[in-house]
Protein backbone atom coordinates (compact mmCIF):
# COMPACT_ATOMS: atom_id res chain seq x y z
CA UNK A 1 0.00 0.00 0.00
CA UNK A 2 1.13 3.57 -0.71
CA UNK A 3 2.55 5.27 2.42
CA UNK A 4 0.89 8.46 3.62
CA UNK A 5 1.25 11.12 6.31
CA UNK A 6 -2.19 12.46 7.24
CA UNK A 7 -2.41 15.54 9.46
CA UNK A 8 -5.96 16.82 9.97
CA UNK A 9 -5.63 20.58 10.18
CA UNK A 10 -9.19 21.85 9.86
CA UNK A 11 -12.00 21.78 12.40
CA UNK A 12 -15.26 21.06 10.54
CA UNK A 13 -18.61 22.39 11.79
CA UNK A 14 -21.46 20.97 9.68
CA UNK A 15 -25.19 21.56 9.77
CA UNK A 16 -28.06 23.75 8.68
CA UNK A 17 -27.92 27.05 10.56
CA UNK A 18 -24.35 26.58 11.82
CA UNK A 19 -23.27 29.79 10.04
CA UNK A 20 -24.66 31.60 13.09
CA UNK A 21 -21.70 30.20 15.08
CA UNK A 22 -19.11 32.04 12.98
CA UNK A 23 -18.31 34.61 15.67
CA UNK A 24 -17.96 31.89 18.29
CA UNK A 25 -15.62 29.79 16.12
CA UNK A 26 -13.53 32.82 15.13
CA UNK A 27 -13.20 34.05 18.70
CA UNK A 28 -12.00 30.60 19.82
CA UNK A 29 -9.06 31.04 17.45
CA UNK A 30 -8.07 34.16 19.34
CA UNK A 31 -9.03 36.68 16.72
CA UNK A 32 -9.91 40.25 17.60
CA UNK A 33 -9.29 42.11 14.32
CA UNK A 34 -10.78 40.18 11.45
CA UNK A 35 -10.38 40.55 7.68
CA UNK A 36 -13.58 39.35 6.00
CA UNK A 37 -12.97 38.22 2.41
CA UNK A 38 -16.20 37.87 0.43
CA UNK A 39 -16.90 38.54 -3.24
CA UNK A 40 -19.59 41.04 -4.37
CA UNK A 41 -22.10 38.25 -5.00
CA UNK A 42 -21.84 37.19 -1.37
CA UNK A 43 -22.46 40.79 -0.32
CA UNK A 44 -25.54 40.93 -2.56
CA UNK A 45 -26.86 37.65 -1.14
CA UNK A 46 -26.64 39.08 2.39
CA UNK A 47 -24.11 36.56 3.69
CA UNK A 48 -21.38 39.16 4.29
CA UNK A 49 -23.74 41.21 6.44
CA UNK A 50 -24.63 38.11 8.49
CA UNK A 51 -20.94 37.32 8.92
CA UNK A 52 -20.15 40.83 10.13
CA UNK A 53 -23.06 40.72 12.57
CA UNK A 54 -21.90 37.39 14.03
CA UNK A 55 -18.29 38.51 14.35
CA UNK A 56 -19.16 41.86 15.93
CA UNK A 57 -21.45 40.10 18.41
CA UNK A 58 -18.25 38.56 19.76
CA UNK A 59 -16.66 42.01 20.06
CA UNK A 60 -14.44 41.64 17.03
CA UNK A 61 -13.40 44.50 14.75
CA UNK A 62 -14.20 43.59 11.14
CA UNK A 63 -12.55 44.93 7.99
CA UNK A 64 -14.32 43.73 4.84
CA UNK A 65 -12.57 43.20 1.51
CA UNK A 66 -14.76 42.62 -1.56
CA UNK A 67 -12.67 44.06 -4.40
CA UNK A 68 -12.03 40.90 -6.43
CA UNK A 69 -13.76 38.78 -9.06
CA UNK A 70 -14.14 35.07 -9.83
CA UNK A 71 -10.79 33.38 -10.55
CA UNK A 72 -8.77 35.94 -8.55
CA UNK A 73 -5.46 37.17 -9.91
CA UNK A 74 -2.25 38.04 -8.11
CA UNK A 75 -3.13 41.73 -8.42
CA UNK A 76 -6.43 41.19 -6.59
CA UNK A 77 -4.67 39.33 -3.79
CA UNK A 78 -2.06 42.08 -3.55
CA UNK A 79 -4.87 44.65 -3.30
CA UNK A 80 -6.27 42.65 -0.40
CA UNK A 81 -2.88 42.66 1.31
CA UNK A 82 -2.58 46.43 0.88
CA UNK A 83 -6.03 46.91 2.39
CA UNK A 84 -5.38 44.58 5.32
CA UNK A 85 -1.82 45.55 6.25
CA UNK A 86 -2.54 48.89 8.04
CA UNK A 87 -5.36 47.33 10.08
CA UNK A 88 -3.28 44.93 12.20
CA UNK A 89 -5.34 41.90 11.18
CA UNK A 90 -4.98 38.80 13.36
CA UNK A 91 -7.59 36.54 11.74
CA UNK A 92 -9.05 36.01 8.25
CA UNK A 93 -12.59 34.81 7.54
CA UNK A 94 -13.59 33.89 4.00
CA UNK A 95 -17.23 33.51 2.95
CA UNK A 96 -18.08 32.39 -0.58
CA UNK A 97 -17.10 29.97 -3.30
CA UNK A 98 -13.65 28.84 -4.32
CA UNK A 99 -12.67 32.29 -5.53
CA UNK A 100 -13.28 33.86 -2.11
CA UNK A 101 -11.42 31.06 -0.37
CA UNK A 102 -8.47 31.22 -2.77
CA UNK A 103 -8.30 35.01 -2.48
CA UNK A 104 -8.19 34.76 1.31
CA UNK A 105 -5.35 32.25 1.15
CA UNK A 106 -3.39 34.46 -1.24
CA UNK A 107 -3.87 37.52 0.95
CA UNK A 108 -2.69 35.54 3.96
CA UNK A 109 0.45 34.41 2.13
CA UNK A 110 1.37 37.97 1.20
CA UNK A 111 0.37 39.51 4.53
CA UNK A 112 2.28 36.93 6.59
CA UNK A 113 5.28 36.22 4.37
CA UNK A 114 5.68 39.24 2.09
CA UNK A 115 6.89 39.21 -1.51
CA UNK A 116 4.69 38.41 -4.50
CA UNK A 117 2.35 35.51 -5.17
CA UNK A 118 4.70 34.15 -7.84
CA UNK A 119 7.30 33.58 -5.10
CA UNK A 120 5.11 30.81 -3.69
CA UNK A 121 4.35 28.81 -6.83
CA UNK A 122 4.85 25.16 -5.99
CA UNK A 123 4.67 23.79 -2.48
CA UNK A 124 6.10 24.60 0.94
CA UNK A 125 7.71 27.97 0.19
CA UNK A 126 6.17 30.02 3.03
CA UNK A 127 8.84 30.41 5.72
CA UNK A 128 6.80 32.30 8.33
CA UNK A 129 3.66 31.38 10.29
CA UNK A 130 0.35 32.53 8.86
CA UNK A 131 -2.75 34.04 10.38
CA UNK A 132 -5.50 31.63 11.41
CA UNK A 133 -8.33 31.41 8.87
CA UNK A 134 -11.97 30.33 8.92
CA UNK A 135 -13.73 29.20 5.73
CA UNK A 136 -17.47 29.38 5.11
CA UNK A 137 -18.06 27.86 1.65
CA UNK A 138 -21.31 28.87 -0.05
CA UNK A 139 -20.93 26.47 -2.99
CA UNK A 140 -20.64 22.69 -3.05
CA UNK A 141 -17.79 22.43 -5.52
CA UNK A 142 -14.05 22.92 -5.26
CA UNK A 143 -13.58 21.84 -1.63
CA UNK A 144 -10.92 24.54 -1.14
CA UNK A 145 -11.75 24.68 2.56
CA UNK A 146 -10.19 21.20 2.84
CA UNK A 147 -7.03 21.97 0.87
CA UNK A 148 -3.69 23.68 1.46
CA UNK A 149 -3.45 25.06 -2.08
CA UNK A 150 -4.24 28.55 -3.34
CA UNK A 151 -5.16 28.73 -7.04
CA UNK A 152 -4.21 31.99 -8.76
CA UNK A 153 -5.25 33.00 -12.27
CA UNK A 154 -2.22 34.15 -14.23
CA UNK A 155 -1.66 35.77 -17.61
CA UNK A 156 -3.93 34.42 -20.33
CA UNK A 157 -6.08 32.60 -17.78
CA UNK A 158 -3.45 30.01 -16.85
CA UNK A 159 -3.77 28.61 -13.33
CA UNK A 160 -0.92 28.88 -10.84
CA UNK A 161 -0.92 26.68 -7.75
CA UNK A 162 0.69 27.87 -4.51
CA UNK A 163 0.63 25.29 -1.75
CA UNK A 164 1.82 25.13 1.83
CA UNK A 165 0.65 23.19 4.90
CA UNK A 166 0.22 26.51 6.71
CA UNK A 167 -2.39 27.57 4.13
CA UNK A 168 -4.93 25.15 5.57
CA UNK A 169 -8.00 26.73 7.16
CA UNK A 170 -8.09 26.28 10.92
CA UNK A 171 -11.88 25.85 10.83
CA UNK A 172 -14.59 25.42 8.22
CA UNK A 173 -18.31 25.97 8.71
CA UNK A 174 -20.39 23.91 6.27
CA UNK A 175 -23.94 25.24 6.34
CA UNK A 176 -26.11 23.89 3.48
CA UNK A 177 -28.56 26.78 3.92
CA UNK A 178 -25.97 29.11 2.41
CA UNK A 179 -26.01 27.20 -0.88
CA UNK A 180 -29.71 27.98 -1.43
CA UNK A 181 -28.85 31.40 -2.88
CA UNK A 182 -26.88 29.90 -5.78
CA UNK A 183 -28.45 30.08 -9.24
CA UNK A 184 -29.12 26.68 -10.80
CA UNK A 185 -26.25 26.96 -13.28
CA UNK A 186 -23.76 27.57 -10.46
CA UNK A 187 -25.14 24.66 -8.43
CA UNK A 188 -24.73 22.45 -11.50
CA UNK A 189 -21.22 23.59 -12.45
CA UNK A 190 -19.77 23.46 -8.94
CA UNK A 191 -21.51 20.18 -8.19
CA UNK A 192 -20.10 18.51 -11.30
CA UNK A 193 -16.65 19.74 -10.35
CA UNK A 194 -17.02 18.08 -6.96
CA UNK A 195 -18.10 14.84 -8.65
CA UNK A 196 -15.00 14.96 -10.83
CA UNK A 197 -12.81 15.37 -7.74
CA UNK A 198 -14.29 12.24 -6.21
CA UNK A 199 -13.78 10.31 -9.43
CA UNK A 200 -10.33 11.50 -10.46
CA UNK A 201 -8.82 11.15 -7.00
CA UNK A 202 -9.96 7.53 -6.88
CA UNK A 203 -7.67 6.57 -9.77
CA UNK A 204 -4.63 8.86 -9.54
CA UNK A 205 -1.13 7.52 -9.18
CA UNK A 206 -0.88 9.28 -5.79
CA UNK A 207 -3.97 7.72 -4.26
CA UNK A 208 -3.65 6.11 -0.84
CA UNK A 209 -5.86 3.93 1.33
CA UNK A 210 -6.88 7.10 3.16
CA UNK A 211 -7.68 9.17 0.07
CA UNK A 212 -9.77 6.29 -1.27
CA UNK A 213 -11.99 6.52 1.81
CA UNK A 214 -12.66 10.19 1.09
CA UNK A 215 -13.17 9.54 -2.63
CA UNK A 216 -15.70 6.78 -2.00
CA UNK A 217 -17.64 8.76 0.58
CA UNK A 218 -17.67 11.82 -1.67
CA UNK A 219 -18.86 9.89 -4.73
CA UNK A 220 -21.65 8.21 -2.78
CA UNK A 221 -22.95 11.51 -1.43
CA UNK A 222 -22.57 13.51 -4.64
CA UNK A 223 -23.86 10.90 -7.07
CA UNK A 224 -27.00 10.42 -4.98
CA UNK A 225 -27.67 14.14 -4.45
CA UNK A 226 -26.69 15.88 -7.71
CA UNK A 227 -29.89 15.11 -9.60
CA UNK A 228 -32.05 15.79 -6.54
CA UNK A 229 -30.57 19.22 -5.91
CA UNK A 230 -31.11 20.23 -9.55
CA UNK A 231 -34.71 19.04 -9.60
CA UNK A 232 -35.61 20.23 -6.09
CA UNK A 233 -33.37 23.19 -5.17
CA UNK A 234 -34.90 23.52 -1.70
CA UNK A 235 -34.13 19.89 -0.74
CA UNK A 236 -31.95 20.53 2.31
CA UNK A 237 -30.89 16.90 2.67
CA UNK A 238 -29.57 16.99 -0.89
CA UNK A 239 -27.91 20.36 -0.27
CA UNK A 240 -26.20 18.95 2.80
CA UNK A 241 -25.04 15.85 0.93
CA UNK A 242 -23.57 18.01 -1.82
CA UNK A 243 -21.73 20.27 0.61
CA UNK A 244 -20.33 17.43 2.70
CA UNK A 245 -19.50 15.43 -0.43
CA UNK A 246 -17.64 18.42 -1.82
CA UNK A 247 -15.63 18.66 1.41
CA UNK A 248 -14.75 14.95 1.36
CA UNK A 249 -13.74 15.27 -2.30
CA UNK A 250 -11.55 18.24 -1.36
CA UNK A 251 -9.85 16.09 1.28
CA UNK A 252 -9.30 13.44 -1.38
CA UNK A 253 -7.67 16.03 -3.65
CA UNK A 254 -5.45 17.17 -0.79
CA UNK A 255 -4.22 13.61 -0.35
CA UNK A 256 -4.11 12.27 -3.90
CA UNK A 257 -4.26 15.14 -6.47
CA UNK A 258 -6.21 15.09 -9.76
CA UNK A 259 -5.87 13.90 -13.36
CA UNK A 260 -6.33 14.44 -17.09
CA UNK A 261 -9.86 15.88 -16.98
CA UNK A 262 -8.60 18.88 -15.01
CA UNK A 263 -5.54 19.17 -17.25
CA UNK A 264 -7.77 19.28 -20.35
CA UNK A 265 -10.30 21.64 -18.78
CA UNK A 266 -7.80 24.38 -17.95
CA UNK A 267 -7.06 25.54 -21.55
CA UNK A 268 -10.80 25.54 -22.29
CA UNK A 269 -11.35 27.95 -19.42
CA UNK A 270 -8.43 30.15 -20.43
CA UNK A 271 -9.27 30.50 -24.13
CA UNK A 272 -13.05 30.10 -24.26
CA UNK A 273 -14.16 31.39 -20.84
CA UNK A 274 -16.02 28.12 -20.27
CA UNK A 275 -16.97 27.72 -16.60
CA UNK A 276 -14.68 25.28 -14.80
CA UNK A 277 -17.39 22.73 -13.99
CA UNK A 278 -18.74 22.85 -17.55
CA UNK A 279 -15.25 22.35 -18.99
CA UNK A 280 -14.80 19.37 -16.68
CA UNK A 281 -18.13 17.90 -17.80
CA UNK A 282 -17.11 18.23 -21.46
CA UNK A 283 -13.93 16.24 -20.83
CA UNK A 284 -14.56 13.77 -18.01
CA UNK A 285 -16.48 11.00 -19.86
CA UNK A 286 -13.83 10.99 -22.59
CA UNK A 287 -11.00 10.87 -20.05
CA UNK A 288 -12.68 7.91 -18.36
CA UNK A 289 -12.83 6.09 -21.70
CA UNK A 290 -9.19 6.96 -22.48
CA UNK A 291 -8.05 5.80 -19.05
CA UNK A 292 -9.90 2.49 -19.08
CA UNK A 293 -6.84 0.47 -20.09
CA UNK A 294 -5.12 1.63 -16.90
CA UNK A 295 -8.00 2.21 -14.48
CA UNK A 296 -11.05 0.32 -15.78
CA UNK A 297 -11.33 -1.98 -12.78
CA UNK A 298 -11.15 0.93 -10.37
CA UNK A 299 -13.84 2.85 -12.22
CA UNK A 300 -16.08 -0.21 -12.07
CA UNK A 301 -15.33 -0.60 -8.37
CA UNK A 302 -16.44 2.95 -7.66
CA UNK A 303 -19.58 2.92 -9.81
CA UNK A 304 -21.62 -0.15 -10.73
CA UNK A 305 -22.89 0.27 -14.27
CA UNK A 306 -21.89 2.38 -17.25
CA UNK A 307 -19.87 5.23 -15.71
CA UNK A 308 -19.48 7.19 -18.94
CA UNK A 309 -23.23 7.06 -19.54
CA UNK A 310 -23.85 8.21 -15.95
CA UNK A 311 -21.51 11.18 -16.35
CA UNK A 312 -23.21 12.19 -19.60
CA UNK A 313 -26.65 11.89 -18.05
CA UNK A 314 -25.67 14.19 -15.18
CA UNK A 315 -24.22 16.71 -17.65
CA UNK A 316 -27.45 16.57 -19.67
CA UNK A 317 -29.52 17.17 -16.53
CA UNK A 318 -27.38 20.24 -15.88
CA UNK A 319 -28.06 21.55 -19.42
CA UNK A 320 -24.35 21.63 -20.27
CA UNK A 321 -23.20 21.57 -23.92
CA UNK A 322 -22.76 18.01 -25.12
CA UNK A 323 -19.58 18.52 -27.13
CA UNK A 324 -16.64 20.86 -27.61
CA UNK A 325 -18.07 21.94 -30.95
CA UNK A 326 -21.33 22.94 -29.27
CA UNK A 327 -19.29 24.93 -26.75
CA UNK A 328 -17.64 26.90 -29.57
CA UNK A 329 -14.36 24.98 -29.94
CA UNK A 330 -13.16 24.22 -33.47
CA UNK A 331 -11.13 21.25 -34.68
CA UNK A 332 -8.34 23.60 -35.74
CA UNK A 333 -7.82 24.68 -32.13
CA UNK A 334 -7.28 21.19 -30.75
CA UNK A 335 -3.49 20.77 -31.32
CA UNK A 336 -2.76 23.99 -29.43
CA UNK A 337 -5.14 23.04 -26.64
CA UNK A 338 -3.53 19.60 -26.45
CA UNK A 339 -0.04 21.07 -26.03
CA UNK A 340 -1.25 23.32 -23.22
CA UNK A 341 -3.19 20.53 -21.51
CA UNK A 342 -0.17 18.23 -21.55
CA UNK A 343 1.81 20.89 -19.68
CA UNK A 344 -0.71 21.16 -16.82
CA UNK A 345 0.55 19.92 -13.45
CA UNK A 346 -2.65 18.00 -12.70
CA UNK A 347 -2.04 15.65 -15.62
CA UNK A 348 1.09 14.28 -13.97
CA UNK A 349 -1.02 12.16 -11.63
CA UNK A 350 -3.29 10.60 -14.26
CA UNK A 351 -3.40 6.77 -14.06
CA UNK A 352 -2.41 6.49 -17.73
CA UNK A 353 0.64 8.62 -18.61
CA UNK A 354 -0.52 11.64 -20.58
CA UNK A 355 1.27 13.69 -23.23
CA UNK A 356 0.21 16.00 -26.07
CA UNK A 357 -0.70 13.06 -28.28
CA UNK A 358 -2.92 11.67 -25.54
CA UNK A 359 -4.64 14.96 -24.76
CA UNK A 360 -5.24 15.45 -28.50
CA UNK A 361 -6.97 12.05 -28.64
CA UNK A 362 -9.20 13.06 -25.74
CA UNK A 363 -10.07 16.44 -27.29
CA UNK A 364 -10.85 14.79 -30.65
CA UNK A 365 -13.17 12.35 -28.91
CA UNK A 366 -14.94 15.24 -27.18
CA UNK A 367 -15.22 17.42 -30.29
CA UNK A 368 -18.53 15.90 -31.44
Amino acid sequence: MTPFDFRPRTRVVFGSGEFARLGEVARELGGGRCLLVADPGIVEAGHAKEAIRSLKARRMDVFAFHDFRPNPTAAMMEAGREYAAPNNIDLIVSVGGGSSLDCAKGINLLLSNGGRISDYQGYGKAARPMLPMVAVPTTAGCGSEAQSFCIVTGAGGAKIACGDPKLAFRAAILDPKLTLTQPRELTAATGYDALSHALETFVTTRRTALSECFSRAAWRLLDSAFERVLNRPDDMEARGAMLLGSHFAGLAVENSMLGAAHACASPLQAHYRIAHGVAIALMLPHVVRWNRSAAGERYDDLHAGDLEQRLRRLADLADFPSSLREAGVSAAALPRLAEEAAAQWTGRFNPRPIDAAGTLEIYQSALG
